[in-house]
């Protein structure tokens, strides 16, 4: 079993628990965003993975290549970072508002201030 030939999935793994973490324990609503970014870039790689083919060439016509990968992957991943740059600034201007409303990006702070009223 070629355990460190398929290093990639490994990084991938590894950026999901660490994104998954961050979002699960950081109470600071910036780091949640983080995290999901990190999430989010450990999926791009997964897929990324998943469309290459080894000694595979892009999928032009020319004369002596017989393998060619598959471009949807990689299309998908491009509009996925994309909607993924549109949804980070439409989270992080929630943010900058929840901070104008509560004075703080703190989760806790904010669910005792809720309690309050």
């Amino acid at each position: 079993m070629d355990f460190l030939g398929h290093y990639n999935y490994w990084i991938v793994i590894f950026l999901m628990m660490a994104g998954l973490f961050t979002v699960i324990n950081r109470g600071n609503l910036v780091k949640k965003i983080v995290g999901l970014n990190i999430f989010q870039t450990s999926v791009f790689i997964m897929f990324i993975s998943f469309g290459y083919v080894t000694g595979g060439a892009p999928p032009i016509l020319e004369d002596g290549i017989t393998l060619y990968a598959n471009p949807l992957p990689h299309v998908l991943i491009l509009t996925a970072i994309v909607v993924g740059v549109a949804t980070t600034a439409l989270a992080l201007a929630l943010v900058i508002r929840i901070r104008e409303a509560y004075g703080t990006i703190e989760e806790e702070e904010i669910h005792v201030q809720d309690q309050d009223f």
